[in-house]
């Protein structure tokens, strides 16, 4: 994983899989996909570590090539 992802690249992305923004706390946004029933939490940071990019693209079903064709 070369690339840096932001917070916002992540949002993007997670909408146009069918994610929709649940609420916001502080920094982090929750999203929710109402067809799989998976809840997502996105911190809206410049850079999102490693092992968070690792844990949202699990919850959210994708790859890493998938975030980065979407992004």
């Amino acid at each position: 994983m070369s690339k840096t992802f932001s917070g916002k690249n992540i949002v993007k992305v997670l909408r146009r899989k069918g994610f929709v923004v649940d609420h916001q706390r502080g920094s982090h946004i929750f999203m929710h996909n109402l067809e799989k029933n998976i809840s997502v939490v996105v911190p809206l940071h410049k850079e999102i570590k490693k092992g968070t990019l690792s844990n949202i693209i699990k919850k959210a079903g994708l790859t890493i090539d998938e975030l980065k064709d979407l992004v």
